[in-house]
């Protein structure tokens, strides 16, 4: 049965992606939708990255990035059992060894609940205001990933990384649309997080590589779901994605408010069971 997710509301505001109520939303609300998650038994929440977003691409791909090593600390701290995922970091923008602290960290402080979700980047102002080389992204990528895992998995010798994180293996899901990135999923990480391409697209690819054990796949339904509303179209997108491939998904919630909200969550979990 594929595991259904958040694409938690208020931290990320992409154009059709969220609801109007999101813009005046309070951490106390984020809170609370979080608390109600995590007590339903949803599988994950996500938080993404972005420093900055030109004006001309915030209209496609919004402006609004909450930090997400601040906010999933925040929501650790309220929930108990719920997976928080970085969807995704770009993993050039910070030292692996600092993410290996970061994310360590914040794998104790939850009690073993990090999924890192990790990504190549696009977005070459933001590369060139961080000062960080944007040409060759892909294999410095692959790189930083291969030393990100080493460590979080076995540490530095001769160094001291502690606290060291919980989990033994912490999952790494690598986010991307082409082939390459599925390949250093596979190669690298644990999981794949496709955007951005059609179920067609994404069953081809997967047809063309050998994924191991346990390896999971998190797409994403387009658009914001209407459990309440809408039942047997959420029971539909869900059934296609799982016929796909998909092991996980990562939904957005149609809401007016974070009453209402809450009230889609619960309706979303009558549906899935």
């Amino acid at each position: 049965m594929i595991r259904v997710g958040l694409l938690s509301p208020v931290v990320t505001r992409v154009p059709g992606q969220h609801s109007e109520w999101e813009r005046t939303a309070t951490p106390s609300e984020l809170a609370d939708i979080a608390v109600e998650a995590d007590l339903v038994g949803l599988h994950h929440l996500t938080c993404s990255q972005h420093a900055v977003v030109p004006v001309d691409v915030a209209v496609t791909r919004g402006g609004t990035y909450w930090d997400p090593l601040a906010t999933l600390s925040f929501l650790a701290a309220f929930t108990r059992r719920i997976r928080l995922v970085t969807s995704v970091l770009v993993i050039g923008y910070q030292h692996p060894l600092m993410l290996a602290k970061q994310y360590a960290t914040l794998d104790r402080l939850s009690r073993g609940r990090i999924v890192l979700g990790v990504g190549v980047g696009s977005l070459r102002e933001e590369f060139d205001l961080l000062d960080v080389p944007f040409q060759e992204r892909g294999p410095r990528a692959d790189e930083a990933l291969a030393q990100l895992r080493r460590v979080l998995n076995d540490g530095l010798p001769g160094y001291v990384l502690d606290p060291a994180p919980v989990q033994h293996r912490v999952p790494v899901w690598v986010g991307g649309n082409s082939l390459r990135s599925l390949r250093r999923a596979v190669d690298l990480g644990d999981g794949w997080m496709p955007f951005g391409t059609s179920l067609h697209d994404l069953r081809s690819m997967l047809e063309q590589v050998e994924r191991p054990d346990g390896f999971d796949v998190v797409l994403g339904p387009p658009g914001l779901l209407d459990p309440l509303g809408d039942g047997d179209r959420v029971r539909r997108v869900l059934d296609r994605l799982e016929r796909a491939g998909a092991t996980a998904t990562s939904v957005g919630l149609s809401a007016e408010s974070r009453t209402h909200y809450v009230e889609q969550i619960h309706a979303l979990k009558e549906l899935i069971g």
